[in-house]
């Protein structure tokens, strides 16, 4: 008797299959019933690999074997998965077995995964395809009853073989040619590029030359208290004229620019009477709609601390080993329309109610209230909110499974109850509150104070916030018209930040929005909900750009590396743009989406991406490392040796007349033209910050330029093992910082630290000595006058953590032993509700 051979791309998925359909045994790996066979996959189980006479061993990648342009491609087992796609080609080539049924997920790479598997079996049976977009037992049964030929999704899967090729081609000869460029002048020096991987590093080197190239401006905000018959509040001073911050972004309606305006403002305001008017409006906001991968990864980080890549491999267990939640790899925020019933009875589960021994009692008594309340109140209905078939893909949204959590871990856990939130907050009401904007009127001058009551939680109860409290609670009542005394107006000095840089959180919602920044409408059009990257693959995009020191991480932060801003030079110089914007992943896009249709075929795309391949290679050729364009300018300070003019090119600091020059980049760390030129000049620059040892670890050092100038570290390494030299040292030619705090001598700078006269020297007495870098924050000769004047230096905002790598903010203040130590801000307690307003917040 015939067969049909049904393959998933998932074991739970076959599992899920074989309930829905009945009648099938179970075999070690695979299930079999009278008239069919049923396997599944566990993912891609092979991959692209270059035909044996095309491949070129890493160390010798040069030019002369590039571009490689096979004429097909030939497909490599997984190591890891080999034995089930052994198992998947002996049921192919089972005699019994006539057609197959493509039952992967419903979409590009689900048609991938079963036509690798085919196309690797040499499998010409006919083919039938599933298409589901829901997983609920009838919905399968319906989906087997409505088989559609596999020739008709021909155009997804040409798209799907398409994009995985142009992947493997741009990234094999960018990877290669960029390589082979920079090991010209000796050496391997691995540079790898990608279609998603070097814009999203694009995005970050973008961030951070705007964090280095930034200057803070100063702003006064002018903030009053104001006293009534019922209390106190405070509000500030804003310009009912502005009309935004089209022209200058950092502006903002309370700001004030001019320091003598601002003062006029508060001698014009002081003890004066002002006159009180308020609108107070209702607002709702309702509950954030379910997870996909990539908000959840972003929580999980903000929350957390978690790498995208831990979310994944947490959810994962979640979903594999667990059993807990639903399949995390998905990009849809939405739950298919027949699914009303799946999540009534996800939610009796939540409730505890029958469920099997060792079962986690104590956290589902956490759900057990909300998920009673939502049945009793029939919140769940149909909403296309929440449920909506035209929002979802490959795979719905993240939701808890009728599976009773047991033996989480506690990151599991605290995965886990992120999603069960999210899912019951979802079906809750929206969040009531009453917005009250009051305006006080002094000497006509107006000053805003803002007040928001929650009135109603609805979903917020989920969270525990039944009610807010604090500066964002009640304002003290005043009667219409009332007149309030205006005392004391203080004068806040400020200044604007820089762009934070990016975390995996921040990084993430850039990937999945790049298209907002594509130009074109129809490639936006095309990237629309796709962005660089799937859910699937951003956090390991993230990982190699770690693995490659593209980037590195300090604490929640990541940061551009030398190397990166190196290839950007690089890509930028030789003129690709295509490696760098996200303008070539919709293009991709809008032409694999023409591709699914029908409207473009397989060999018209692949023959532009092979041009494409063969301009990157040609670009690369066309230049040296000192001919590569870029914003490169020429030294002030002649050459040591010669006297000649020096250039800046894209590896070095060159003499245009004899043979001296220096490398910008050394260890990790790229060398600013300014710090060159006191090199140069002074023949010694630092200490500087930003270096990295081979282990990954930042230090700080002293560049010196030797008797044969040539750049070196110094870390004061010949003066002994206490860190300073036996040799005495004069310091004559330098003005003292202040008095030593341990002997009363002067203190002075010396190499990498300020230390006392006396602590130097075959003669010393005095162990004074305190860093010019500590913890990564550079100390000024200013702040350290400072401390030894009056015991503290300002707050330093730039340390950073050794332990935790997170950023703090102290004071540096000298104890009674003469000891230098952190004093940490002090934090004002809230005010209460009752007592206090809250000034208009910036925007």
């Amino acid at each position: 008797m015939s067969k049909k051979l049904i393959i998933a791309e998932k074991p739970s998925v076959a599992n899920d299959i074989a309930r829905a359909l009945g009648g099938f045994t179970k075999h070690d790996d695979y299930f079999e019933s009278e008239n069919a066979v049923l396997c599944s996959a566990i993912g891609h189980l092979v991959e692209l690999a270059c035909p044996e006479e095309f491949e070129v061993k890493r160390g010798k990648w040069s030019f002369a074997h590039l571009p490689v342009i096979p004429p097909n491609f030939d497909l490599k087992p997984i190591e890891k998965t080999e034995s089930r796609l052994k198992l998947l080609t002996r049921l192919i080539k089972r005699k019994d077995v006539t057609s197959l049924v493509n039952a992967c997920d419903a979409g590009r790479e689900g048609e991938l995964i079963f036509n690798y598997i085919a196309l690797h079996a040499k499998s010409s049976k006919p083919v039938e395809r599933l298409w589901l977009q829901s997983m609920t037992q009838q919905a399968i049964r319906d989906g087997f009853a409505n088989l559609r030929p596999g020739i008709e999704l021909q155009g997804l899967a040409d798209a799907a073989v398409c994009r995985s090729e142009s992947d493997w081609l741009v990234g094999i000869n960018g990877t290669r040619a960029m390589t082979a460029f920079n090991s010209k002048t000796g050496g391997f020096h691995l540079t790898t590029v990608g279609r998603v991987q070097t814009p999203t590093l694009a995005l970050m080197v973008d961030r951070e030359d705007k964090i280095r190239r930034f200057k803070a401006r100063t702003f006064w905000e002018v903030e009053a208290t104001f006293t009534g018959v019922n209390g106190q509040y405070s509000g500030k001073w804003f310009d009912e004229q502005f009309k935004g911050k089209a022209e200058d972004e950092h502006a903002r309606a309370e700001r004030l620019w001019e320091e003598a305006r601002a003062q006029q403002l508060v001698e014009k305001c002081q003890g004066k009477l002002g006159c009180v008017t308020e609108e107070a409006k209702p607002s709702t906001q309702l509950s954030p709609l379910l997870y996909d991968l990539t908000s959840l990864q972003r929580d999980a980080n903000a929350r957390f601390g978690f790498s995208a890549k831990s979310t994944l491999g947490l959810a994962q267990a979640l979903y594999e080993k667990h059993k807990v939640l639903t399949y995390p790899r998905t990009d849809a925020r939405a739950l298919p329309e027949d699914y009303l019933g799946t999540v009534k009875s996800t939610l009796s589960m939540l409730t505890g109610e029958g469920i099997g021994k060792g079962s986690d009692e104590a956290l589902l008594a956490r759900y057990s209230p909300f998920a009673h309340q939502i049945l009793a109140r029939s919140w769940v209905m149909p909403n296309k909110r929440i449920f909506n078939n035209a929002k979802i893909s490959d795979h719905f949204a993240i939701i808890p499974t009728l599976q009773a959590p047991k033996h989480l871990s506690e990151p599991e856990q605290k995965l886990y109850d992120l999603v069960v939130k999210r899912f019951l907050a979802v079906f809750y009401p929206a969040a009531e509150y009453m917005l009250t904007t009051r305006i006080t009127r002094v000497e006509g001058e107006p000053f805003k104070t803002e007040g928001k009551v929650l009135v109603f939680p609805g979903w917020l109860a989920v969270y525990g916030r039944e009610s807010q409290e604090g500066d964002e609670g009640n304002l003290v009542p005043v009667a219409p018209k009332e007149s309030v005394c205006t005392d004391p107006v203080k004068l806040n000095r400020n200044e604007t930040r820089p762009p934070a840089r990016y975390s995996e959180a921040t990084l993430l919602s850039a990937m999945e929005g790049a298209g907002k920044m594509v130009d074109d409408e129809e490639l936006k059009a095309a990237m629309a909900g796709r962005g660089l990257g799937t859910p699937a693959t951003r956090a390991q995009i993230i990982e190699n750009l770690l693995n490659e020191q593209y980037i590195h991480r300090e604490g929640r932060e990541l940061i551009p590396t030398a190397k990166a801003f190196s290839l950007m030079t690089l890509l930028n110089g030789l003129g690709i743009p295509e490696l760098t914007a996200p303008e070539l992943t919709g293009e991709w896009e809008y032409k694999l989406a023409r591709m699914e249709r029908g409207e473009m075929s397989r060999e018209a795309f692949m023959k532009e991406i092979a041009a494409m391949t063969q301009l990157i290679v040609e670009r690369a050729k066309s230049y040296d490392s000192d001919t590569i364009p870029g914003d490169f300018g020429e030294l002030q300070s002649p050459c040591p040796k010669c006297k000649g003019k020096i250039k800046e090119t894209y590896k070095k600091f060159q003499c245009q007349s004899c043979d001296f020059s220096l490398w910008k980049i050394v260890a990790g760390r790229q060398f600013e033209a300014e710090e060159i030129e006191t090199l140069i000049s002074t023949r010694m620059v630092g200490p500087l910050t930003g270096f990295r040892n081979k282990m990954g670890r930042p230090f700080n050092a002293i560049i010196r330029l030797n008797a044969d100038n040539a750049a070196e570290f110094d870390f004061g390494q010949n003066t002994g093992s206490d860190g300073e030299g036996q040799e005495d040292v004069d310091f004559s030619a330098q003005t003292s910082l202040g008095v030593c705090p341990k002997c009363g001598a002067q203190v002075f700078e010396h190499g990498l630290a300020y230390v006392c006269e006396k602590s130097v020297g075959a003669a010393k007495s005095c162990d004074f000595r305190s860093g010019k870098v500590i913890l990564q924050q550079t100390v000024e000769p200013e702040q350290m006058r400072k401390l030894l004047t009056t015991g503290r230096t300002d707050l330093l905002k730039e340390f950073v953590s050794a332990r935790t790598r997170r950023k703090f903010s102290a004071f540096l203040v000298r104890g009674s032993d003469g000891k230098v130590g952190f004093e940490f801000e002090k934090r004002e307690p809230k005010p209460k509700a009752a007592a206090a307003g809250k000034p208009a917040k910036k925007s």
